[in-house]
This record gives structure tokens, C-alpha cells and sequence, in this order.
């Protein structure tokens, strides 16, 4: 990336002359302009990273200036310079755009460190758009990678860095952070992009389902196997796995992908053939593989095997910065959806801003949804959210004027678990620190029992 550029724009030539000998000082390069005029003439010639504008200029001032700028060069930041008597102009530019102000006479450290900080956000959001454009651009099939705080610049760059190489991956992250649009990213920038990309969530179905699923079978393989089947391994031939969820395979599972990753082939379930396979994997995990080794319960030959290169997904609470560009986006797709117009009061970002986001976007996208679809004045307010964000537990029976049960005691807590994780079984029984099948047999033990007894 090329050394970042600044104009400084000021009719008082001795002004602008001691402006730019400052920042010279501090080694950067600028250019000077002594109309508002020139300026424009100027940004339509070279790429300025930031403007330094005088805001009292004949003809055309530096408030129209930064209203020009901000229309034809929205990446390009503006600071305003205002004497004392004109700090209000400055906050309404503020207003309209301006990165922030100086005030006449400045300050040396002030002038270091506002420059310092300006350049560094052009500097994040210029790399933003390049890196964005090598991860393809959101759309409503594609992949949709929104944000551009400093963590998701980082994931960004890790994604660039190894879709061409064709390495193993491990994405890690909360559940509903947005791990399987980081591999639909690798996979549509890397040189499988022309071939499948097939994604399975290893919780969500039975061993022996996941292993057809994988594997496929032949004809005649179990009961009910009418006519043979291909599995993901050999359907997503030339292309990418995505194995979300890998942490809830079992040992025998485990040992049986990693025969995969070390000899390219696969084995129908049924059959003694193998077929050679072309595949790139992928896996993720919203749990810690390194601890689940050390517990025994993940093998380490298999860890290190999709261990290759790491990508950890930020929760959406670390990178607050993406909250508004998520919202806005979400409520672009969601209003077009329904085909009709909906915004949103600046009281709801004070409203999201507070809440802790256990879903990460995943919560954020569907608190959204719900919202529009509820919506009947065509402008969301907090009033929209407030019930959703500021739900209360029910009490709990233990401290309700009834005596219960300790079953009954123990099936609220599994439900208020379940609940504040969002409906995520695997991670309500890592909370709960059993496995999720063991959850599951709780869960159909207390709902056998709410079931109406009949009689013959």
C-alpha cells in the first residue's frame, strides 16, 4: 500500500505553509491548495487520504468544500480548521461528514495526533475495499462478508493469504459469527471456486446418517439402502468440505476422516472399493479442539491434521464498530425482501449497543427480521426491539412459594440453558459440561413425561 497523501487547503498562504512544514515534520507527504477550487481540481487528479481544510475561504469554503469531497470522494477524510469564535461551525461539519476539527491557533501534539488517528481509519478503511474485492462482493446467493473493523480486516486478510494455496483450514468462532461464510469466502477466491463447495453441520445429524452422508453407500448396504448413493467426499470432487460442528464427531468418525485427509479416498459404506478423491476440507468449530484434546475427547493426530492454518472469527460484541454496517444491511435485505421501505430511528443503535449479543449476527439478523416483519409504521424504534432485548428469565421455581422437585428444578435450568444460548445444543451442554447426546436423552426424558398419559 502505497505512503498516504494529504492536502492542505487554505487561502492564508503563511497558514497553509506552516501546516504543511508541520506535517512534514512527521514525515508525511502533502500537498498544499489555496482555494476551495483548486482543492477539487486536485482530489479529480490523485488519490488524497485526507483533506485539511481552512473553513473561512472566499468564494467557496471549506464547509462546501467537505460537503464536495464527502459526495465525490467518500472514502477520502476531511478535517475542518476553525478559529475559536467558529466551534460551533465546526461541530455542524461534524455534521455533515468531517472526520473532525482543529482549532486555530492548534496545538503541535493535537494537530500529531488527530492527523495520526485520520490516516489510521483512511488507512482501515481503504484496505477494507481492497480486500473486500478479492472475497467477492455481498449478494444474496454469495457470500456476504460485512465489516470493517480492525478484527474483521484481520480475518479478511487471513482470507486472502490462504484461499490460493489450497492448505487445510480451521475456522473457529462463536456460534453465529459467521464461520461459514469465512469458508464459502476461501472457497470462491481460490482456484476450486468453478467446482462444489458442500457443507455439513456434524452435530445435527446421527453417526450412522453422517457417515452415508460422507461416505455414501451402495446398494443393499443396510436396510433400506434401495440404490447406492454418492457422499459429500466424492460430490464435492475438485471443489470444498465444509465440516461445521466437527467437534461432535465421535472417535470412530474422527479416525475415519482423517484416513480421508491423509490418503485422499473414500469408501463407500458397504463397499471394499476405494475412489480417489480431489477435495480441499474445511472444518469449523464454536469449541476449543485444543481443549477437547487435552480432555481426550478430540485426537490429536486429527487436530493438527485441520489445524493447518487457524482463523478465528471474532463474537460481534468485540467488534461493536460492524454493528451499524450489519443492521443496515440486514434491513436493506429484509425490507427488499417484503417490498417495502423501513428505517430506523437513531434511538434503536443506543438500544443494540447495550445488549450483549449471545447469538453474535446471527442474532442480530433475525432480532432484525422480526422487527420489520412486525412493523407496521414503516420506522423502527426501540419499541420494536425493547421486548426482545430486555426479555426477563421466568423465575425460577427454586424460589417460587412452591416446593418442587429436584427433576423439575433440573429441567427449568436445562431449559433456561438452552434458551439463553439461543437454541444451540451443543453449546447449552458444554455450558452444562455433558455431552449433547446425553442432552438430548434429558430433554426427551422430561418431554415423555409432560406427554398426556392415555388409557385403553
Amino acid at each position: 500500500m502505497s505512503e498516504p497523501l494529504i492536502l492542505v487547503v487554505d487561502d492564508e498562504i503563511d497558514a497553509q505553509r506552516a501546516l504543511i512544514q508541520a506535517l512534514k515534520r512527521e514525515k508525511y507527504h502533502v500537498e498544499g491548495a489555496t482555494s476551495a477550487t483548486e482543492a477539487l481540481r486536485k482530489l479529480a487528479e490523485k488519490n488524497y487520504d485526507l483533506v485539511i481544510t481552512d473553513i473561512r475561504m472566499e468564494r467557496v469554503d471549506g464547509m462546501e468544500l467537505l460537503r464536495q469531497v464527502r459526495v465525490r470522494w467518500p472514502d477520502t477524510l476531511v478535517i475542518v480548521m476553525t478559529a475559536f469564535a467558529s466551534i460551533d461551525t465546526a461541530i455542524r461539519s461534524i455534521h455533515e461528514g468531517a472526520y473532525d476539527y482543529l482549532s486555530k491557533p492548534y496545538e503541535v501534539d493535537d494537530l500529531r495526533l488527530t492527523v495520526r488517528r485520520a490516516l489510521e481509519q483512511s488507512r482501515l478503511v481503504r484496505e477494507n475495499l481492497e480486500l473486500r474485492q478479492t472475497i467477492v462482493e455481498e449478494n444474496d446467493q454469495g457470500v456476504e462478508m460485512i465489516g470493517m473493523s480492525p478484527q474483521m480486516i484481520e480475518v479478511y486478510k487471513m482470507i486472502a493469504r490462504v484461499a490460493p494455496t489450497g492448505a487445510t483450514v480451521l475456522i473457529e468462532g462463536e456460534s453465529g459469527s459467521g464461520k461459514e461464510l469465512v469458508a464459502r469466502a476461501i472457497h470462491a477466491n481460490s482456484e476450486r471456486a468453478a467446482f462444489p463447495f458442500i457443507a455439513l453441520n456434524c452435530g445435527a445429524v446421527s453417526e450412522t446418517l453422517l457417515e452415508t452422508e460422507m461416505f455414501g453407500h451402495v446398494k443393499g448396504a443396510f436396510t433400506g439402502a434401495a440404490y447406492a448413493k454418492q457422499g459429500m467426499f466424492e460430490s464435492a470432487n475438485r471443489g470444498t468440505v465444509f465440516l461445521d460442528e466437527i467437534s461432535e464427531t465421535s472417535a470412530s468418525m474422527q479416525t475415519k476422516l482423517l484416513r480421508v485427509i491423509e490418503e485422499r479416498e473414500v469408501q463407500r459404506v458397504g463397499s471394499m472399493d476405494r475412489v480417489p478423491v480431489d477435495i480441499r476440507i474445511i472444518a469449523a468449530t464454536n469449541r476449543s479442539l485444543r481443549k477437547l484434546v487435552l480432555e481426550g475427547a478430540f485426537r490429536e493426530d486429527l487436530f493438527y491434521r485441520l489445524n493447518v492454518v487457524n482463523i478465528t472469527v471474532p463474537p460481534l460484541r468485540e467488534r461493536m464498530a460492524d454493528l451499524p454496517l450489519l443492521f443496515d444491511h440486514f434491513l436493506k435485505r429484509h425490507s427488499r425482501r417484503i417490498g417495502r421501505r423501513v428505517a430506523a430511528h437513531p434511538e434503536v443503535f443506543d438500544l443494540l449497543a447495550g445488549h450483549g449479543w449471545p447469538g453474535n449476527v446471527r442474532e442480530l439478523e433475525n432480532m432484525v427480521e422480526r422487527a420489520i416483519a412486525l412493523n407496521t409504521s414503516g420506522m423502527l424504534t426501540a419499541v420494536d426491539f425493547g421486548e426482545y432485548m430486555t426479555k426477563k428469565e421466568p423465575r425460577s421455581a427454586l424460589f417460587s412459594g412452591d416446593l418442587v422437585s429436584l427433576e423439575e428444578i433440573e429441567r427449568q435450568y436445562i431449559n433456561h440453558v438452552i434458551e439463553r444460548c439461543g437454541g444451540n445444543m451443543s453449546r447449552a451442554a458444554e455450558v452444562l459440561q455433558i455431552d449433547r447426546r446425553t442432552l438430548y436423552r434429558m430433554m426427551e426424558r422430561f418431554q415423555s413425561k409432560e406427554a398426556p398419559q392415555t388409557v385403553d
